[in-house]
């Protein structure tokens, strides 16, 4: 029975590690987000957040893997009962302040809500410690080698190294995000018209006779007057004014792909109904190469019969193409590399790439 725990909670560990190995650039940004002033407030790990995401991932997949081949048993699940407590923090802290929507722990392949990701991690740190309890007394036994562990552990560590290589050099291995190759994002954009999540307001009230404290939603306060009448006790808290979704709709992050040119205009649609569209991204212009995006600007002038667009934070990122932008966490969502090359047929997309990769085609 342990060992059927044993191999459940290493297989886990392994299929989180895994998804954020295979993006572990998209990994960093959600970490970028944790430690941005409106959550930990901690700026100066901003910068070390793909170093700090690479260090994570390496944990959860070389520790999941001994687990799963029973090696140093002790060592194994005293680091990942304390990596545990460390997401359970991260998790409850997210979850009660309500300032992270996804914790990003199985990356782009399965987004769970905040409540949903702490009480996940609850569920792995009870299993470690069961684990610890059953295996205590084998902790000091020999470990049994055989010739399965002696080639299964260098070729998952080359394994490992490749696929987070890969995804920083160039782009994901595994697309698992909403823009991946063969996404039509008119017709995506028509499901979210058609089944759109709606949103209600809800105010914090405060009573000045009574001190009473009540959160009402936008109906409920325009259509009760004692609320807002002439003389009312009732006042609303504006800093605790908040936004709550009642029904969840057709879920996509092509929600947020929207472009507007030089003069503030949305160009979207004029994107999406182009027969042939080639976007140039740059999520962060200041840290782009600049050699890279003046060279495939080149490339894509001499493309016949083709619109092209350079897509960023800042209109004067591109010097021989249109400008436009878009916002920088929509980029992020889209493209991995800065800078980036998005390919569209009549809104679909046949190509994306970085922009080096781009260049040596």
């Amino acid at each position: 029975m342990k060992d059927i725990l044993r191999i459940i909670v290493a297989v886990v560990f392994l299929i989180s590690g895994f998804v954020k190995a295979v993006d572990v650039v998209g990994f960093s940004f959600k970490l970028e987000e944790y430690f941005s002033p409106g959550v930990f407030n901690m700026p100066f790990l901003e910068k070390q957040s793909l170093i700090i995401a690479i260090i994570v991932v390496v944990l959860e997949l070389v520790l999941g893997f001994l687990l799963l081949m029973k090696s140093r048993l002790k060592l194994t699940l005293t680091a990942l009962i304390a990596l545990c407590i460390f997401f359970v923090f991260l998790t409850f802290y997210s979850a009660y302040f309500n300032v992270v929507t996804d914790c990003g722990c199985f990356g782009e392949a399965l987004k769970l809500m905040p409540w949903q990701s702490f009480w996940k991690d609850i569920a792995l740190l009870v299993a470690l410690i069961i684990l610890w309890i059953l295996y205590r007394k084998d902790f000091g036994l020999p470990e049994k080698q055989n010739t399965f562990k002696k080639y299964a552990f260098p070729f998952a560590f080359l394994t490992m190294v490749f696929v987070i290589n890969w995804g920083i050099a160039h782009e994901p291995l595994i697309d698992f995000r909403d823009y991946s190759i063969g996404t039509d994002l008119n017709l995506e954009k028509k499901k979210i018209a058609q089944d759109p999540s709606v949103y209600k307001t809800y105010y914090t009230l405060l009573n000045k006779k009574t001190s009473e404290i009540l959160e009402v939603n936008q109906d409920d306060f325009v259509n009760d007057k004692k609320y807002w009448e002439e003389g009312t006790p009732w006042a609303i808290q504006e800093d605790k004014t908040t936004s709550k979704i009642v029904k969840e709709g057709y879920s996509s992050e092509i929600t947020k792909f929207r472009i507007e040119d030089s003069t503030g205009n949305d160009v979207t649609e004029t994107v999406l109904k182009a027969p042939k569209a080639v976007l140039l991204f740059s999520y962060h212009p200041a840290q782009a190469d600049r050699n890279i995006i003046a060279k495939t600007e080149a490339k894509l002038k001499v493309l016949p019969g083709t619109f092209v667009m350079g897509v960023s934070t800042d209109l004067k990122t591109f010097k021989t193409i249109p400008n436009s932008l878009m916002d920088g966490t929509a980029i992020k969502t889209i493209a991995r590399s800065n800078p980036f090359v998005l390919v569209l047929n009549n809104g679909k997309i046949v190509d994306k790439k970085s922009a080096k990769d781009f260049l040596n085609d």
